[in-house]
């Protein structure tokens, strides 16, 4: 399959590690200069190192600059952005009985404010040009709350409903908008997770992963390769006619239609 990712210039946010290191692995291998950028400025300038095309930006996202700055910066190196993932780090464990405003806000801070600024910076030169791709890394937890993630599974809701609504609104200039939805995959973030349901239970770590896998039809936790693949497909040429749309990658774990 032609990709068209070849020249194509994508940002990669939160992309030290995990799911975001892995994406953009994969949209370099296709042949996109590619933005990596975290907190972390020496991770992603190592990371970016080793790919063919690729520089490292260390940026907070959450501060109400960065994103403009980060837009620019890669437009500086690379030309107008083409494909722009959007990903970052998860709110706390928390129960919705325990919630308040105050936590819901630096959740927002985290999952919303950030994105809708890196698409603000991009998307008048997408439509321009006639062809954008933006694509959201999610959370099962968008489909099906998870227990024990009220602030993820709030905030990260609130994202799906906007990217659903600009999806409606920018198609017909040849921009996409997607999410893709994380199940159990083999990352740092998700071990943490583990390890605090099975303090919570008195269980252990291994103890907690084997009943979760026990829940995954295909048996087993996802890999990040296997997930970025996914994202990179969206961000592709080749899926030029899937938009507004929500696809998990999960194992089957979520078992709604």
């Amino acid at each position: 399959m032609d990709t068209g990712l070849q020249g194509r210039t994508a940002i990669v946010p939160g992309s030290s590690s995990g799911l975001g290191l892995a994406v953009a692995r994969s949209l370099a291998a296709e042949g996109a200069h590619v933005v990596l950028a975290g907190r972390r400025g020496d991770l992603v300038r190592a990371e970016a190192a080793k790919l063919p095309s690729a520089v490292g930006v260390e940026v907070d996202l959450t501060d109400p600059d960065a994103a403009a700055l980060l837009v620019a910066e890669a437009e500086q190196r690379f030309g107008p952005v083409d494909v722009l993932v959007l990903n970052g780090g998860g709110p706390p464990p928390g129960t919705a009985d325990a919630f308040t405003p105050e936590q819901f806000a630096p959740a927002v801070d985290l999952l919303v404010q950030p994105h809708l600024r890196l698409v603000a910076a991009v998307l008048p030169g997408m439509r321009e040009r006639g062809f954008g791709r933006i694509v959201a890394v999610g959370s099962t937890g968008v489909q099906q709350p998870i227990n024990g993630l009220v602030a993820s599974n709030a905030a990260r809701g609130a994202l799906a409903g906007y990217l659903k609504t600009l999806a409606g609104e920018v198609a017909a200039d040849g921009v996409t908008v997607n999410m893709v939805l994380p199940g159990r995959i083999d990352t740092d973030r998700v071990a943490v997770l583990d390890r605090a349901v099975a303090e919570r239970s008195g269980s252990s770590p291994e103890e907690q992963r084997a009943l979760a896998e026990a829940s995954i039809p295909v048996g087993r936790y996802g890999t990040p390769e296997e997930f970025a693949a996914v994202v990179t497909f969206l961000a592709s040429a080749a899926a030029s006619y899937v938009t507004g749309e929500q696809v998990r990658c999960d194992g089957g774990m979520i078992r709604a239609h």
